[in-house]
Formats: C-alpha cells, structure tokens, sequence
C-alpha cells in the first residue's frame, strides 16, 4: 500500500524529532553499541506510529529496546511539546527493532556458501 503525502510529511517530521529527542536524552548510545532510528512508518489515519530501530554492536538488542520503552512518556511528551503546531493529535508511538542489517548479513552469507560450493 501506498503511503500518502501526508503520511510521509508527518513520518519526516517525529523522525527528525525523535533523532533529536534521542540525542538529548543519551538514548543513541547503549551498552557500548549506537542505537538510530530506521525508519518511521504512519498509519493512514495518522493515530499510529511506528518507530524502527537500529542497533549496532549493542549487546542484547531486546534488553536495549526496553530501555528506550521505559522512556516512552519523557519521548511521548517532549515529541507533543515539539509538534503541537504541525500536529491535531499526537500518535500512538510503538517501538520496534529493525532486523534488516542482520538479514542483509544472512543472506550474504548463504550466497558466499553458495558460491563456494559451485567454484
């Protein structure tokens, strides 16, 4: 489906907000890795966000994602305070972990085994 001009503006608009927001909170850094926001995805109807998140040489990535939930209402409410001109009503924010990096990982590896076994 389709994402609309609306939902890409607001999409722009909380993940420059939330890089900041994380910036100032020590939130990018965790356990010795980086943590950054992939991506963020609206639902139409512009109630529901959903925050991707990368990381990077973190140690337990589930354990790094419950550290940022337990900072949801300090996000939540600077991100309200930030975006109360451009926004009507704040969406919903649900935090998730981006796993492409390692699936881009995986896959190159079964292509190196693949050609190994061929050559």
């Amino acid at each position: 489906m389709l994402e609309g001009k609306r939902q890409k503006q607001v999409a722009g608009l909380l993940n420059k907000e939330l890089n900041e927001i994380f910036q100032r909170l020590g939130l990018t850094m965790m356990d010795g890795g980086m943590v950054s926001i992939s991506g963020v995805k609206i639902t139409p109807d512009l109630f529901d966000a959903r925050i991707y998140l990368s990381f990077f040489k973190v140690a337990d990535n589930d354990l790094a994602l419950k550290k940022i939930e337990e900072h949801h209402h300090e996000i939540k409410k600077e991100l309200t305070s930030r975006v109360r001109h451009q926004l009507r009503s704040m969406p919903k924010l649900s935090f998730y972990i981006d796993d492409t990096l390692e699936y881009v990982e995986k896959m190159e590896k079964l292509f190196k085994d693949i050609n190994k076994e061929e050559g």
